[in-house]
């Protein structure tokens, strides 16, 4: 796949059970505690923050990553060096492991002190190195100094490995426009967030879908809290502002926006559909389940009841391999 078709699958995939729900049977069937056997399989693994850029770097480093997660440690390394971004840097101090790479992790964080790329991965690389404390630390500071992307959520993965990884992402009950979905991903990121300026509900909660699939979760949550504040009485909107809050210090922070929505829109199948996914976030899966189980009778023929019945489908897959 060309590196410009992965980066807009990224921002027009329409659904998430493809791959939420595929993370999710991976998660919830194994063992929740990071052990080095998951954060260290080669190392202490590349998280980079590249979104939806196109520029030649941006192409080199995806390649790299690529390169590295094969195992081909000395060609993404070689690639990396080409470039003196923090990126780069950080991604030829990863692919040297275990050689120079916390000494050259040390090395960046002291010339790059405000960067959470880099603190991430001085964690991981403790972490890898048995210095479990440390590595934590570093991982609260990658979080605290960018937690708007997908370096923050990395981080609260590893600081909170009892939760399926990544954020629980809002799933919209209308279509995606399908002249957008034909344009290059910056070209779609552009557009929606120029739709967005206007006072315009669904164009928000696209906005803010296309920013979740992107892992700037804050940014999508003001997308869907200025859209929640255009329809007090749209369930998709106020759902959405509720997703839109999940946070993994503090999971309550949703849960007490949305739980009141079954009250106020008790034949909304969004409001079940989004409930059982922020439940499965949390490991409960039989609660998960019962909601999709009510979302799909809610709405069985609707784009959310379709969604309701992939995770179901999901689910009975966890229940099989449990067996």
């Amino acid at each position: 796949m060309q590196a410009r078709t992965r980066v807009g699958v990224l921002v027009v995939l329409a659904a998430i059970a493809a791959a939420g729900a595929t993370v999710l049977l991976t998660a919830l069937t194994s063992d929740p505690e990071p052990g080095k056997a998951v954060i260290c399989p080669n190392g202490p693994g590349l998280r980079l923050d590249i979104g939806v850029r196109t520029d030649p770097e941006a192409v080199a480093l995806r390649r790299a990553q690529t390169r590295l997660a094969r195992g081909d440690s000395d060609a993404a390394r070689e690639i990396f060096d080409r470039f003196d971004s923090v990126e780069a840097q950080v991604g030829a101090a990863v692919a040297a492991w275990p050689g120079d790479t916390l000494a050259d992790l040390r090395a960046l964080a002291v010339q790059y002190p405000r960067s959470g790329t880099v603190d991430l991965h001085l964690g991981s690389a403790l972490y890898c190195d048995g210095r479990s404390e440390e590595a934590r630390a570093q991982w609260r500071s990658a979080r605290r100094l960018a937690p708007d992307s997908p370096i923050g959520v990395r981080a609260a993965d590893l600081l909170h490995p009892q939760y399926a990884p990544g954020i629980p992402v809002f799933v919209p009950g209308f279509r995606y426009p399908p002249r957008l979905a034909s344009l290059s991903a910056p070209r779609q990121l552009a557009e929606l967030a120029a739709r967005a300026s206007r006072p315009d509900v669904h164009a928000k909660l696209l906005y803010g879908f296309a920013l979740q699939r992107l892992d700037r979760q804050r940014s999508a949550e003001r997308q869907y809290a200025a859209a929640a504040r255009l329809a007090p009485d749209e369930a998709d909107a106020q759902v959405a502002a509720a997703v839109g809050r999940f946070d993994k210090d503090r999971p309550s922070a949703a849960f007490s926006h949305l739980g009141p929505l079954t009250r106020r829109f008790p034949h909304a199948a969004t409001v079940r559909l989004h409930l059982g996914l922020l439940l499965l976030w949390l490991g409960r899966i039989d609660e998960g389940r019962a909601q999709f189980q009510l979302a799909r009778r809610l709405a069985p023929d609707s784009s959310i009841g379709k969604e309701a019945v992939k995770f179901l489908s999901q689910l009975s897959r966890i229940g099989s391999a449990g067996k």
